[in-house]
């Protein structure tokens, strides 16, 4: 049985991003645990915006940009998948508090399984 070209070009793509996937996913290692500070991604550690850090924070994630953890010189961009987690940091961010994130790193990003408040 033969594929024409068309069938044949999608089977290979097909393939290729199966493969792309399995490889991005043995890239992110084991899940760990950090303690740091919640910031955002455009403003690093060092808000820039006029007004108190919240504010800031506040308004750069309504802007789109994600939450990250400062955790000593490290600077990790937060990837959430689940609001309730979005929710937990906002409140920890407002109060100043320092949070406990669970997740394989990737890089710089964290792919977050759970957050708390720091112990």
């Amino acid at each position: 049985m033969t594929l024409g070209v068309g069938k044949y070009l999608v089977s290979v793509s097909a393939i290729s991003l199966t493969a792309a996937i399995a490889v991005s996913s043995a890239f992110a290692s084991k899940p760990q645990t950090f303690i740091g500070t919640v910031g955002d991604a455009v403003c690093g550690a060092k808000h820039t915006m006029d007004g108190d850090e919240i504010y800031c924070l506040r308004t750069c994630i309504r802007r789109g940009s994600k939450y990250d953890l400062i955790v000593g010189d490290k600077v990790y961009v937060l990837n959430l998948k689940d609001q309730s987690n979005a929710d937990i940091l906002d409140q920890l961010a407002a109060q100043q508090a320092r949070a406990t994130v669970k997740g394989g790193t990737d890089g710089e990003t964290i792919e977050v399984e759970s957050v708390a408040a720091a112990k």
